[in-house]
């Protein structure tokens, strides 16, 4: 069995996923192909990639119904590609578990870098072994990335983990959206500060018991976010 990192590469466009397994396997990854959503979702559960590279319009499944159906299941890092670069789709990638996104053209070499952050950033996570956060009724395990929420299972992204975990193991600190991109996304992460705002939207609809005037995650007016630590 290969141990190298499996990228599954989803588009379309024959071309561009040449040009891009071709660059990908010369930087040492292993690239699985799919040209349709549904050849997509086989794949994603058949090989488990490390992470999927994933085109919002595909034949059949377009990529939102793919990034769907792949959440319900698996955490597996996505990147979104878009040739639109409408922010209502970039949103809308996002809000459904895509990782990060990308507008067409783009450079190669901006796509590689994402993508060895994004697998960096996951596997430091899972390198660190830390203990358990407790908050009232919320339960947060940062060793098996798994909360619970008076006694249920919560299912969050691995960014909305992530963020989750990194609020609440500095309760009280105050951050700016720019600092959580760096903390969370990394330094050389392409994305803007609204990124924040839509997994601190989705977190809080998860967790809050009313996300509309929410008791843990609190908004700092013209400053950012914090994790107030109280039930």
């Amino acid at each position: 069995m290969s141990d190298k990192t499996k990228v599954l590469l989803v588009d379309d466009e024959k071309t561009l996923v040449k040009a891009l397994k071709f660059n990908l396997e010369k930087e040492g990854f292993e690239v699985v192909e799919a040209f349709d959503g549904e050849e997509a979702l086989k794949k994603a559960f058949e090989i488990n990639p490390d992470i999927i590279i994933l085109d919002l319009m595909l034949p059949g499944l377009d990529g939102f119904e793919v990034c769907r159906e792949i959440r319900k299941k698996e955490e597996i890092p996505i990147i979104m590609l878009t040739a639109k670069g409408e922010d209502i789709d970039k949103v809308l990638g996002l809000e459904l578990g895509a990782d990060d996104y990308m507008t067409k053209p783009f450079n190669p070499r901006e796509l590689l870098a994402r993508i060895k952050a994004i697998l960096r950033r996951s596997s430091a996570r899972e390198a660190g072994v830390r203990k358990q956060i407790r908050i009232g009724p919320l339960w947060i395990d940062l060793l098996q990335h798994r909360v619970r929420l008076k006694g249920q299972e919560v299912g969050l992204t691995a960014k909305e983990f992530a963020l989750l975990s990194f609020l609440a193991s500095n309760a009280g600190r105050v951050y700016s959206r720019d600092k959580l991109l760096e903390e969370i996304w990394g330094y050389d992460y392409f994305g803007d500060a609204r990124t924040v705002d839509v997994h601190i939207r989705h977190l809080r609809e998860k967790i809050e018991e009313d996300p509309g005037s929410p008791r843990l995650i609190l908004t700092v007016w013209g400053t950012g976010y914090k994790f107030r630590g109280e039930p």
